[in-house]
């Protein structure tokens, strides 16, 4: 994961204490805005600039699809034909086929675990009839019971796929999966002999979804539905949410690196627009606070005070002056600042770089 672009107090004390401290020794006036004793200018000034800021974090992401689960298969025989990696099924699409059956898909949470026929009842049936009365068959009632119209439906449905026309339907015919699904790979080799409980293929969902991780003290900030950007390998930049936040750490991919770690999910807000091949590294850029219409200047402008807090230089009609300020949000390499009797458009010294 790339450094954050977010500075805390804490870093710009160390930071200045070991550099622009120096700085604020050689200048002997107090922090009231009086011109020093010493009136040597900084090697370098940069402007006071009035602004939108916001604590903005990186993070290096992994592109990719959701939903990773097993499709196992419906009956004992041999796998006749597989899908390749990467094709795409929809609702009553083909799954895979055993002995030259297909298994088409349908949609929904709960396995297909029994033959159906006229008579049974659950959760299940009513996710068939769902499915049959989605793809256009009519004549029945969506509920949880298997009735003769049901049946009627089914054999219509088989008729329509060149099957047996019994009325009843098992996994040997159909699975249930959420959604589409895409093909992450074969469990097996055309050819293979298959049982019933052994996964024949990998899928995912099909949309688009970005992975990755922060330090748990990191991702404290990050909320489920918070907005973000992700800059794709195409060069172009993707809007989306966050998605999921997980709830156990585990060490990251760094063997150097210990830090236990949030795993994150980003869906994007147009998921059919977003390209890349499969497992491309992204950066996903995280917006956090936003301050509106403020006065910031170059976080390395700061100085540490000998009577406490911090302060800048001001650079006018060619001496300088050391002003105390009062810090604000932090952020691509500025900081929000108050006090001193700043405005927009005056100079503060800063390194030379």
């Amino acid at each position: 994961m790339k450094r954050r672009k977010v500075l805390v107090a804490s870093t710009v004390v160390l930071a200045v204490v070991g550099g622009a401290a120096v700085a604020a020794t050689t200048l002997s006036a107090p922090d009231t805005g009086r011109v020093s004793k010493d009136t040597g200018l900084p090697p370098a000034t940069a402007g006071v600039e009035r602004g939108d800021l916001s604590d903005s974090t990186q993070a290096d992401g992994i592109l990719g699809y959701a939903k990773e689960r097993k499709v196992n298969a419906g009956a004992a025989g041999t796998l006749t034909w597989a899908p390749g990696a990467g094709s795409a099924v929809k609702r009553d699409g083909k799954l895979y086929e055993i002995d030259g059956t297909p298994v088409r898909l349908m949609y929904g949470s709960g396995p297909m675990y029994r033959t159906l026929k006229s008579g049974d009842k659950g959760r299940d049936v009513r996710q068939l009839e769902e499915n049959l009365a989605a793809l256009g068959y009519t004549g029945f009632t969506v509920d949880d019971e298997y009735s003769g119209l049901t049946a009627d439906a089914v054999k219509r449905w088989q008729k329509a796929h060149d099957l047996k026309q019994t009325g009843q339907l098992g996994p040997q015919e159909i699975a249930f999966a959420p959604g589409a699904v895409r093909i992450k790979d074969t469990d097996g080799a055309v050819g293979d002999q298959v049982a019933p409980g052994r996964p024949v293929l990998s899928t995912t969902g099909s949309e688009r979804v970005v992975t990755f991780s922060l330090a748990v003290v990191e991702s404290k900030s990050v909320k489920v539905g918070a907005e973000v950007s992700v800059d794709l390998p195409d060069g172009s930049t993707a809007k989306g949410k966050i998605a999921s936040v997980g709830r156990t750490a585990k060490p990251g991919d760094d063997p150097q690196d210990k830090t236990p770690k949030i795993g994150i999910t980003v869906s994007f807000d147009e998921p059919d627009k977003v390209g890349g091949i499969d497992q491309s590294p992204v950066t996903v850029n995280l917006t956090g606070q936003t301050r509106t219409g403020v006065l910031t200047v170059p976080v390395d402008a700061l100085l540490a005070l000998s009577s406490g807090g911090f302060g800048v230089q001001v650079v006018e009609n060619g001496t300088a002056r050391e002003v105390k300020v009062e810090l604000g949000l932090f952020g691509q390499g500025r900081v929000e600042v108050s006090g001193g009797g700043l405005r927009e458009g005056m100079k503060v010294g800063v390194p030379k770089i």
